[in-house]
């Protein structure tokens, strides 16, 4: 009996063992060729020499005149821009492969090279097309600068979004000598797959209001960076391109990432038809790589096998450490897998999992009856304690994350103020993650509704029905934790029909969880933009929407008991609901201010387009750059056009510049959508438009305030029923105003033509430099 709990314990021991299989496959090189090049090993269909690699795109060559040699990708052709025997090959994996060419990756603007001379200057740019090759988006795009945007294209990019940008900015020259990446100076953004990119730099000294710039060179550089590759420079080496890349070789090592696969314009399908050409060989299976303007596939060796699927895969033997057999019974591998037995004297099917192995011979009389019992209630109570054993730790380990999660995303402070006040506890619900999970199905990516800066935005329905939209935030700085809590106690206070409600927050997680009122109708910037007949975006839901959302900015600002500052008011972050009542959204950024307070100092966060240029000089937020903010929406409304357009140039990015250079030039109706010229009174517009250029205006002192535009609005949209005139006066289409309280003192004519007179108010154009 002892014997039996003694085998008992060590096989209840070993079941419970987490076998690690081995998944590292050995790369193999054509036989008779170069298998190696100094430390980097070479696989097919990669290869160095002739004969030895699948196709002219796979040859390497190996530069001995190092030590130890160095590999290199040979010149396929002239499909390849910017492409040379100079790509030095860093890495080849099962689908990437790592290249390092500096002249290639890394490019240089600076004054008395042309770039002084013209606004943009074309730094990199190179194509892939009809070769093996795409752009993986593990590669991003670095810009070094102080006065510089950086704008990316790829053959992915759609047309009306012009691709991705960032800019490197810094205040002035009294800023600290040294930068970090990204920071001051210094910026990234991410490329996506494709088989070409392109980086422009656009000179912005003008627009950050500057005569001249700062430093004299900027740079951009294309490759990977690793998670630890951070690091700083000094600002002032930016005036000598030599210097700066003498004391910041960092660069030279960050390697270009390509995707490869076979053909480059072949699927599985055509492969297969032509089975001479079929490049995936025994035991391996055809994945299919499309993309723009790239088709083309790859081989992985089939579960059960390794090796190179480009020359065959061989089967592992899962007997020798990857098996389900129980430890004394007996594992015989087969092509791709393996079976279990019993030995001699037992039966069944041999596995841990399964029925095990158990004795033919049955032992005779009451004794031998006692024995078995004993032994298998003893293994009963083994396996047994083992298996609650294994769940207490288990529930412990999970327990204890939870709260460490808890701890660190402040709900011990959260816990404090609820309990000191009753009211809290009312408006501010904990929900557990179990309960969170299962609204959204474990976080599946079929409920995701959307990604924004602060976090992914999750659609899911709790136990009691109630549909609620669940933002899964970024980590929370754990100096900013007793901020983050004050925030969410606040948010979840503040009751307007017009801001969309906190209902309470998850904090047992990595990252917190907040929960908020699902609203069903997309964003204004979608409806915007939107020129279907199903549902035309009236002029009078315009105004309406525009009214909604000055109220809840005016509530923020004025009605609550501490002003609350949005910080990132934008057509995207405001939503309708089913009777499409405007929702104001996404308060990841916003911060409260102190009532004996005028503004508050932050690091600069927003959106490009919507942000105060006076904010983004002087860091220094008001309640005006939120006004500034809600201006480029009107603009918006009034001309369902983009904030920003990439498709411009200079100061012609800007809508809010454009806008206010129509003003200035009294042609506003050549900037206005053809469905509000249409549809809105001319009284209307203008008076609107005047607010709006108000709201824009460079200096925060001379904007309106929140409730004061938000007045102005409800008067317009009350006098669209009520509009009385008293000395209109056609003249073809020209009118006079009305007593109606919608403009100023000033006279108005507006007509058809180019020839409109509209007078311009003081706001200066965006881009002129104020002192």
């Amino acid at each position: 009996m002892l014997v039996h709990l003694v085998f008992l314990q060590i096989f209840c021991i070993f079941s419970l063992a987490v076998a690690s299989p081995s998944n590292a496959t050995t790369a193999s090189t054509k036989p008779g060729c170069q298998s190696r090049c100094g430390n980097l090993e070479i696989p097919y269909p990669f290869g160095i020499g002739s004969n030895c690699s699948r196709s002219k795109y796979f040859n390497i060559s190996c530069n001995t005149s190092f030590d130890p040699p160095k590999p290199y990708l040979v010149d396929p052709g002239p499909s390849i821009v910017n492409y040379s025997s100079s790509y030095e090959v860093v890495n080849i994996s099962k689908t990437r492969i790592y290249l390092k060419n500096v002249e290639a990756q890394l490019s240089v603007a600076c004054s008395g090279m042309g770039f002084d001379n013209k606004t943009e200057n074309y730094t990199i740019a190179m194509e892939f097309y009809r070769s093996p090759y795409t752009w993986s988006n593990a590669n991003q795009v670095t810009s070094l600068g102080c006065d510089d945007l950086a704008m990316v294209r790829t053959d992915s990019s759609n047309d009306s979004d012009g691709g991705v940008a960032c800019a490197s900015y810094c205040q002035n020259f009294s800023d600290p000598v040294v930068g970090s990446c990204p920071g001051r100076g210094c910026c990234r953004t991410s490329i996506t797959k494709g088989t070409y990119v392109g980086v422009k730099l656009s000179d912005m000294h003008s627009y950050w209001g500057r005569d001249s710039r700062l430093f004299r060179c900027s740079f951009a550089f294309v490759g990977m960076i690793g998670d630890d590759d951070k690091f700083n420079f000094s600002l002032s080496h930016l005036n000598d391109s030599t210097t700066f890349l003498n004391n910041n070789k960092k660069f030279m090592s960050m390697p270009l990432v390509l995707d490869w696969g076979i053909t480059g314009y072949v699927n599985c399908t055509a492969e297969v038809q032509n089975i001479t050409d079929y490049a995936c060989q025994k035991n391996s299976y055809c994945i299919n790589l499309s993309i723009k303007f790239f088709q083309g596939y790859q081989c992985m060796c089939k579960k059960g096998y390794e090796g190179n699927p480009y020359l065959g895969c061989q089967d592992i033997n899962e007997c020798m450490n990857n098996h389900e057999c129980i430890l004394y019974g007996i594992c015989t591998n087969t092509p791709g897998s393996y079976q279990c037995s019993c030995p001699s004297g037992y039966r069944g099917d041999g596995k841990r999992n399964g029925s095990g192995c158990i004795s033919i011979s049955v032992p005779q009389g009451k004794f031998a009856v006692g024995v078995g019992l004993s032994a298998g209630m003893g293994l009963l109570g083994l396996l047994s304690t083992c298996f609650w054993l294994y769940k207490f730790q288990k529930k412990r380990k999970i327990k204890k994350r939870k709260e460490k999660f808890f701890k660190r995303n402040g709900g011990l402070l959260l816990q404090q103020q609820i309990s000191t006040d009753e009211g809290i506890l009312q408006k501010t619900r904990l929900f557990s993650v179990k309960e969170l999970e299962k609204a959204t199905d474990h976080f599946s990516e079929s409920r995701i509704l959307g990604e924004g800066g602060q976090g992914m935005v999750y659609k899911g329905m709790l136990s009691d029905g109630k549909i609620v939209a669940i933002k899964k935030s970024k980590v929370v700085d754990e100096n900013q934790v007793e901020q983050f809590i004050n925030e969410i106690v606040m948010l979840s206070q503040v009751i307007h029909r017009n801001v969309v409600k906190l209902l309470g927050c998850c904090l047992e997680t990595e990252v917190p969880l907040l929960v908020y009122e699902f609203i069903c109708n997309g964003t204004l910037y979608d409806h915007i933009r939107d020129k279907s007949d199903e549902f035309p975006f009236s002029w009078n839901m315009r105004l309406k929407i525009a009214v909604e959302v000055s109220e809840a900015l005016a509530y923020l600002h004025s009605a609550t008991s501490i002003p609350i500052y949005h910080r990132d008011i934008k057509s995207t972050n405001i939503l309708l609901d089913e009777k499409y009542v405007a929702k104001v959204s996404d308060f990841g950024t916003s911060r409260s201010i102190a009532v004996d307070h005028t503004h508050l100092t932050t690091l600069v966060k927003g959106t490009f387009g919507y942000l105060d240029p006076e904010y983004f000089q002087s860091s220094q937020f008001t309640e005006k750059s939120d006004v500034y903010s809600f201006g480029v929406v009107l603009v918006e409304l009034l001309t369902g056009q983009r904030p920003i357009s990439f498709a411009k140039t200079g100061e012609e990015r800007s809508l809010a510049t454009r806008f206010l250079l129509c003003m200035e030039a009294d042609n506003l109706e050549t900037i206005l959508d053809s469905q509000v010229l249409e549809q809105g009174k001319r009284e209307e517009l203008i008076a609107v438009a005047k607010l709006a250029q108000r709201c824009l205006n460079l200096n925060g002192k001379k904007r309106p305030l929140m409730k004061e535009v938000a007045t102005e609005l409800e008067i317009i949209k009350i006098s669209q029923t009520h509009l009385i005139a008293s000395d209109t006066k056609y003249q073809g289409l020209q009118l006079r105003k009305s007593k109606a309280i919608l403009v100023s003192d000033d006279d108005y004519t507006w007509t058809s033509s180019s020839n409109n007179i509209i007078p311009s108010s003081d706001a200066q154009p965006l881009m002129i430099h104020t002192t």
